[in-house]
């Protein structure tokens, strides 16, 4: 059972992991308003299609705009319901951000190389920044979590 003084010094790094995952799910809420508005799905679905045709085993969606807006606005809601958890420090949440931020961080590098490829700003692309800043100060603030809580 941890001391006194050893259960304070969880708070701050539970504090800072908290707001990291809030600051997550807000970037992505503002990537996602991006996406949306710039037509993101003109440039995914066609992507996926050309995908399919030399690798039809990757399982890859073709969305509906109403679909994938729905599915992402909820993911972004799961995200911010999650936040009071986050900021306790839940071991589990620590543990998915993990993938989440790793996702996340992919997300951003792949809006500057899909910029790159197409030679023009890809949709998205404005707000990739924010998941680029993000995502890694979320994964830097789990990691000390998890090595504070395993002490």
């Amino acid at each position: 059972m941890p001391t006194h003084n050893e259960a304070n010094s969880l708070v701050p790094s539970a504090r800072q992991f908290g707001w990291a995952w809030v600051g997550l799910a807000l970037s992505l809420g503002t990537h996602l308003a991006d996406e949306a508005l710039t037509d993101f799905l003109s440039v995914y679905n066609p992507a996926v299609e050309a995908i399919w045709q030399r690798l039809p085993w990757v399982p890859l969606p073709s969305l509906s705009f109403a679909v994938w807006l729905s599915g992402l606005i909820l993911l972004v809601t799961i995200l911010l319901l999650l936040a009071p958890s986050a900021f306790q420090g839940s071991r589990w949440l620590v543990w998915l951000a993990y993938p989440l931020g790793l996702i996340m961080l992919l997300n951003g590098l792949g809006h500057f190389a899909g910029t790159l490829y197409l030679g023009r700003a890809m949709p998205g692309v404005y707000s990739s920044p924010l998941l680029l800043g993000t995502a890694p100060l979320l994964l830097t603030q789990a990691g000390k979590l998890k090595t504070t809580k395993t002490r």
